[in-house]
């Protein structure tokens, strides 16, 4: 793996979970395509992955992607939706039921707040679903950040836990009007909510332009 050579900055670099979606394929490929030297990559002090923008915008050139999504920073025509949790359990059940439901979204998921904090302006999700017991840093510390920044002040949030709503207030809460739903998780309640979206956004309202009753 090569040494830093650029800034560390969103518009720079990216995460696995990032470069594995815009090429199309899995991280496990990302990873060894790393360690074949065909990205350049690095390891911040806390040990998460950094991928050149660079190197991977030579990539797609010289090879092309697999997947839909080729052009890196390219607008979805789809609902976007950016899902943060490390639970491999309930990451598969989401993945397998949108599946099913074949409604009109790309989903990319990431399993920390760190990289996901990374990719989010790439990716510009049109809703975040976060998990609050996340790694490192919290799923509480990652949604404040978020609400904090303008950029981000429009983008939708659901929050999926285990924790109950005692525990949840004792943490400080999570922010205005962002629905909680606890695990093991309703699908049934996340399909209608996720089709009501999808809706508005072909539509052309937007769930940026648009509050959704729930």
């Amino acid at each position: 793996m090569s040494h830093r050579v650029e800034a560390d900055t969103p518009t720079t670099v990216c995460g696995t979970f990032y470069a594995a979606k815009v090429l199309g394929v899995a991280v496990a490929t990302v990873q060894s395509l790393v360690e074949r030297g065909e990205l350049e990559a690095w390891r911040t002090k806390g040990g998460h992955r950094r991928i050149s923008m660079k190197s991977l915008r030579a990539y797609i050139k010289a090879h092309g992607t697999r997947g839909t999504t080729a052009a890196v920073g390219a607008v979805l025509p789809k609902l976007r939706v950016l899902i943060v949790d490390d639970d491999e359990v309930t990451l598969e059940i989401i993945r397998s039921s949108m599946a099913r439901w074949a409604l009109p979204i790309d989903c990319t998921v990431i399993d920390s707040a760190i990289d996901a904090m990374l990719d989010i302006g790439k990716i510009k999700p049109d809703l975040l679903i976060s998990d609050l017991n996340i790694p490192v840093v919290d799923g509480f510390e990652f949604l404040r950040r978020l609400r904090n920044n303008p950029e981000y002040a429009g983008m939708a949030l659901l929050v999926i836990t285990g924790m109950s709503p005692e525990q949840i207030e004792a943490r400080g809460g999570v922010p205005e009007d962002t629905p909680v739903i606890s695990k093991p998780l309703d699908m049934v309640w996340l399909q209608g909510f996720l089709a009501a979206m999808a809706y508005l956004k072909s539509m052309n309202w937007g769930p940026r332009n648009s509050a959704i009753s729930i």
